[in-house]
């Protein structure tokens, strides 16, 4: 696994990407976890996130409490949803701190907010795309998840949008990193989604989009959710773009489409210093 754009980072055996536009403000811990220097086992290994999909719970809980002291977060700050693939995006604070590990989870929320320092938004990936943002002026920061689904209803510009209605956030202002997924090289899709997407008229369909032989379509959900964002009035020099394929790198990146399925998950953490 290698990055021009990311980086990569291993601590205390633990194999985890930041991304350098938001690293360099200061402002934040934050995370994308690898497969790697975690203690889950078989279609797990070793470092899964998800409570939800068939894994032990205490050693979900040591790779959480192993991810959290690589940036100096405290577990009981985090916040976690069960994602349904919606783009539905809820704004948390201290009360929520717990949710979806020692208290029940938020159902269909795919994306969080706060403006509350030591609350730990967290997402969860397995070739979805991982989206990240912050408010450096505001103090305001987001994590969402989108799958081809959650990006075609443009998730990442409804984010940007609550943060703006929420909080009075200047998307020129806002930071924001597109991380790890399922890249063009590996994601074949059909007319079908495909179709979705030509219905967002100011998408360029053909940098999004490879027309193969046999009628179906390779896919980059990096371009699609940068041009997403760019529409949401975010500035290009202020994104971090993934050139990291989960499918690619299933040894060290949770892939549902390399493992047909038989897989942990990967996840995203952001907190406010």
């Amino acid at each position: 696994m290698f990055s021009n754009n990311l980086k990569i980072n291993t601590a205390n055996a633990v194999t985890y990407i930041t991304f350098p536009k938001l690293e360099k403000t200061g402002l934040v811990n934050h995370l994308f976890s690898t497969r790697l220097g975690g203690v889950s086992t078989g279609i797990y290994s070793s470092m899964n996130v998800s409570f939800t999909g068939g894994d032990q719970r205490e050693n979900v809980l040591e790779n959480y409490k192993r991810l959290c002291n690589c940036i100096d977060v405290d577990i009981n700050n985090l916040v976690l949803s069960r994602q349904t693939h919606t783009n539905n995006v809820k704004v948390v604070d201290k009360s929520h701190c717990g949710t979806g590990v020692f208290k029940e989870s938020f159902n269909d929320i795919d994306g969080l907010i706060t403006a509350t320092k030591n609350v730990a938004l967290v997402t969860q990936y397995a070739d979805c795309t991982p989206l990240i943002f912050l408010d450096p002026q505001k103090k305001v920061i987001a994590t969402s998840h989108a799958g081809w689904r959650g990006t075609v209803k443009e998730i990442g510009k409804k984010t940007v949008e609550k943060m703006s209605l929420e909080f009075g956030c200047n998307p020129s202002d806002i930071i924001a990193g597109i991380g790890p997924c399922i890249a063009k090289c590996c994601y074949e899709v059909d007319d079908p989604v495909y179709s979705e997407f030509i219905k967002l008229d100011y998408l360029q369909i053909d940098k999004i989009f490879q027309k193969k032989p046999n009628g179906k379509y390779m896919l980059n959900l990096v371009e699609a959710n940068k041009q997403i964002l760019l529409n949401a009035g975010l500035k290009l020099s202020n994104i971090d773009l993934s050139d990291i394929c989960t499918c690619c790198n299933a040894k060290e990146l949770h892939s549902h489409r390399a493992t047909n399925g038989k897989r942990g998950n990967l996840g995203l953490i952001i907190e406010l210093k």
